[in-house]
């Protein structure tokens, strides 16, 4: 018999609420498989299904006629089915600018940022992501440690239940609701598998048609082993066993997939010999499992993946928080290749303060895990700025310099 599985709560459900009062037209954007039909739902009237290829072809015979009539709000899920449903909800909202008219999703960064994209001034964005740990713990309604920080308070005292273990069952778990909410570690992987399966073949046709999937898989191999570092780009090329065109098409690929993520470098005068170079990302931590086919032991037993990954996992939870926020903070890395310096994380809070965050696989952190971060105290004595490190053990302590070493589930307490 199916099983029934109720909505777990998701901390977009009130600001999706809130922009519908606001807006005529809202665009969720986000990987595939991240929830956002399932959250977009809950609030829509109708809903159009454009992944589906019957739907499709009947709504691409008449945009504007398959939306005239129907309840709003109108969910039109995987517009990039088809384009022309952009152009008919634009001169719906052209010709009645009501609020709360239409929720349009995609899995496809494909041309929004086009100057010639027709949602630009008609559809505003909302990132969204998969399941936070938050998410997963039945947080959402209460305020964050994260928002709490970045509004200036200091960081609560914490302590944790959880070991190294336990942080790399809930990374390879996955963000994305299906393989989250499975319960054993064999149906996770079998769903994290042909999710791959499936991204290297046809989502990846579906954008850039002529694309070989094994090549293109070899060079997502090549950035999963990466994730989380600044690397050259004739490294992940030569990796894959591609040439540098084709790895430059592939990045640009999985980046419109939302499969990868840059984290920019952060800049300023007062530092020389800065690394320019983006850091990074697998978008999700399952997808460690899903495409280099890793277990817990086998991340337990290797210690720069067991890095790659808690960085990859720490940085998905507070990349899927920020995109929610009214005005989202920038996220940044930095790195100094004068003195060797690096942060994992430099996160701009309006014009005047800075976050920085390290991410260290450690259970018992001390001031010498914190030199990167006592550096950047010291290199900006005027600025606002805190300090942290996230690591796997079980106290928050507070170093001499300022800088608070706090368990990483304090994340999701």
């Amino acid at each position: 018999m199916p099983v029934t599985v109720p909505y777990l709560a998701r901390a977009a459900d009130a600001v999706l609420a809130d922009m519908l009062q606001d807006h005529a037209a809202i665009l969720v954007l986000g990987p595939r498989a991240a929830g956002k039909t399932t959250t977009c739902a809950q609030l829509a009237r109708s809903v159009v299904r454009l992944g589906e290829a019957e739907v499709a072809r009947a709504f691409e015979a008449g945009p504007a006629a398959n939306l005239a009539g129907r309840q709003e709000p109108i969910l039109v899920d995987e517009w990039q089915e088809v384009p022309t449903s952009l152009q008919a909800i634009k001169t719906a909202v052209d010709n009645d600018p009501r609020r709360g008219r239409f929720i349009v999703t995609g899995s496809v960064r494909g041309d929004i940022d086009a100057v010639t994209w027709p949602g630009t001034g008609r559809l505003v964005r909302l990132p969204m992501y998969g399941l936070t740990e938050r998410e997963m713990e039945g947080r959402t309604r209460s305020r964050s440690w994260l928002a709490e920080i970045l509004a200036g308070d200091s960081p609560r005292q914490h302590r944790s239940n959880e070991d190294i273990r336990t942080y790399v069952q809930r990374a390879l778990r996955s963000g994305f609701p299906e393989p989250a909410l499975i319960t054993t570690n064999r149906g996770r992987s079998r769903w994290l598998s042909s999710y791959v399966d499936q991204l290297v073949t046809r989502d990846a046709q579906s954008v850039s048609p002529g694309r070989d999937p094994q090549r293109l898989r070899a060079y997502l191999t090549a950035l999963a082993l990466n994730s989380a570092g600044v690397v050259d780009d004739i490294t992940l090329w030569t990796a894959a066993g591609i040439a540098k065109d084709t790895a430059r098409a592939y990045d640009t690929l999985l980046q419109n997939l939302l499969v990868i993520d840059k984290l920019p470098a952060w800049t300023s005068n007062r530092f020389k010999r800065l690394t320019l170079a983006p850091k990074r990302y697998l978008v999700d931590a399952g997808l460690f499992a899903g495409v280099l086919g890793l277990s817990e032991d086998d991340v337990l037993s290797d210690g720069d993946l067991l890095g790659r990954l808690i960085e990859t996992f720490v940085v998905a939870q507070i990349r899927a928080e920020v995109a929610l926020m009214p005005l989202p903070p920038r996220l940044h890395h930095l790195r100094v290749s004068d003195g060797g310096h690096e942060i994992d994380l430099v996160i701009e809070v309006g014009a005047r303060r800075l976050l920085a965050i390290e991410v260290k696989a450690t259970a018992t952190p001390d001031p010498g895990d914190a030199k990167h971060l006592r550096w950047f105290r010291r290199s900006l004595p005027d600025a606002a700025l805190t300090t942290i490190l996230l690591h796997t053990g079980t106290e928050t302590v507070t170093f001499a310099d300022g800088t608070v070493a706090t368990p990483i589930s304090a994340i999701w307490s």
